[in-house]
């Protein structure tokens, strides 16, 4: 359209080229392309001249408030990339922010090229205010009554062992067998020792125990893989450990609850964290042109690992 636009105003082709930039054969077969998909002329073609048909006055109407609304399209979103910039605090769950939000913050640098990055990595559900952080991404129930809350997706809890331990220990083939099994506790869960079942009746809970607990979620996985029991968390908590042949699932029948990954920010969500909040783990959301970010990234990436607040 914005070839068609330049010919339009320089009535030619060779001064048409000379705005785009482009050669004089390339503006031709542009247009003829044009016409050709539209089934009319916009043109009429001289040996001095090119001049607009009926239909090509028309068509010249649309199409330059459509290139007008594009250009301020692009200005605007330029321009509020260039708008974001400062520091912004980002906390979310260690090993879930290792393996799925790390991955995403360079794209987010450069989309931002003003912005610093403090992630902080951490299994405490602590205070936002008190923490001084911008944007929390919370897996499971979202306590705080007064925040902005937008829910992402959904992912499932799994339960798992080696299939050493169950040679030596046996399967269970209910959530009752679990008490006779050695289970593997991640001390970040509410209650913890109470696992979530759902069975014909509707949820229910068994009382498990076991000779390792964690308030690392990485523990487990490890637990598990060493045949040490059996352990039950998110599937994204998880790296790579469902494809080692030696881990299984079990109870698949049982475990059907979901945590709610949510993203979540105080009320008066700060001007640098906004679009953050827009924008975080949505499908396509770091895809955008801008300019390049001069020099390294500003990212900062902190663990902070002790007991998760009852």
């Amino acid at each position: 359209m914005s070839t068609f636009i330049a010919v339009a105003d320089t009535g030619g082709f060779s001064a048409a080229a000379r705005r785009t930039g482009e050669r004089q054969p390339a503006v031709s077969k542009a247009i003829a392309a044009l016409e050709k998909r539209l089934g009319l002329a916009l043109f009429h073609r001289s040996t001095r001249s090119v001049t607009l048909t009926d239909q090509g006055r028309l068509y010249l109407e649309r199409t330059r408030l459509m290139v007008e609304e594009l250009d301020d399209a692009d200005n605007e979103m330029m321009n509020s990339a260039l708008r974001v910039r400062g520091p912004v605090r980002i906390s979310v769950a260690s090993t879930f922010g290792r393996l799925h939000v790390l991955p995403l913050i360079p794209e987010l640098l450069t989309l931002y090229p003003g912005l610093d990055v403090d992630l902080v990595l951490s299994d405490i559900v602590g205070d936002m205010i008190e923490d001084r952080v911008d944007l929390t991404i919370r897996i499971g129930r979202v306590e705080e009554l007064d925040a902005v809350v937008r829910r992402v997706t959904t992912i499932p809890l799994v339960c798992v062992g080696s299939r050493r331990y169950f040679r030596e220990h046996g399967t269970p083939q209910t959530p009752a067998d679990l008490v006779d099994h050695n289970c593997l506790i991640y001390g970040g869960f509410r209650e913890a020792a109470n696992w979530p079942f759902v069975g014909r009746d509707g949820p229910f809970s068994i009382a498990v125990r076991g000779n390792l607990s964690s308030n690392s979620i990485e523990t487990i996985p490890a637990g598990v893989l060493a045949g040490i029991g059996i352990g039950l968390f998110t599937a994204a908590s998880l790296a790579g450990e469902l494809s080692d042949p030696d881990i299984m699932t079990v109870l698949d029948a049982f475990v059907r609850n979901v945590s709610d990954v949510s993203l979540v920010a105080e009320a008066s969500v700060c001007a640098s964290a906004r679009p953050l909040y827009d924008r975080v783990l949505r499908p396509g959301s770091c895809n955008a042109p801008c300019e390049q970010r001069p020099g390294p990234p500003k990212l900062t990436v902190r663990t902070v690992v002790r007991s998760r607040a009852a």
